[in-house]
C-alpha cells in the first residue's frame, strides 16, 4: 500500500528519480519501503553523493539506524538485518509520531476529553515564615 503524498514531495520526487536514472544506482530498501541511492561514478576529489528516496511524505525520523549511518558516510555498508548490532530487545524502529494521530496525550489533554483527575489534597503551599 502507497502513502497518500502532496503535489510539492511528487514533483520533488520526479527530480529524485530523473537523477537516479541518469547517475544513480539502488543501494537496498528498507521495511518502511523507503529506497536508499549512490551516484555510480564519483566526482573527482568528491565523496560519492548518498541519498533516499521516501516511500511517503518525506519524514527524516522515519529512516533506520541502519541505513541513517550509511547516508551520513558513519558506516561504508548498511547494516544487515542478521548483523551482530541487531539484538533481540531492540525495539523495532518507529519514525516520530509527534503531529500525528499517534502522538502521545497525557490525561486531561483537550484531545483527550480535557478532564484530569482530581488531586489528592496532599499538596501544602509553601509560606515564608
Amino acid at each position: 500500500m502507497t502513502q497518500r503524498i502532496s503535489l510539492l514531495t511528487w514533483l520533488s520526487q520526479m527530480s529524485i528519480r530523473l537523477l537516479i536514472s541518469r547517475r544513480g544506482e539502488l543501494v537496498g530498501t528498507d521495511r518502511f519501503g523507503n529506497r536508499y541511492f549512490r551516484e555510480k561514478k564519483a566526482r573527482p576529489g568528491m565523496k560519492v553523493r548518498r541519498w533516499v528516496l521516501f516511500a511517503g511524505e518525506p519524514e527524516a525520523s522515519a529512516i533506520p539506524a541502519e541505513w541513517h549511518g550509511w547516508l551520513h558516510y558513519t558506516m561504508e555498508q548498511p547494516l544487515p538485518e542478521n548483523s551482530a548490532y541487531h539484538k533481540p530487545w531492540v525495539k523495532p524502529h518507529e519514525a516520530n509520531p509527534t503531529g500525528t494521530v499517534a502522538a502521545y496525550r497525557p490525561p486531561g489533554h483537550t484531545y483527550e476529553g480535557g478532564h484530569r483527575a482530581a488531586a489528592t489534597g496532599d499538596y501544602e503551599p509553601w509560606t515564608p515564615a
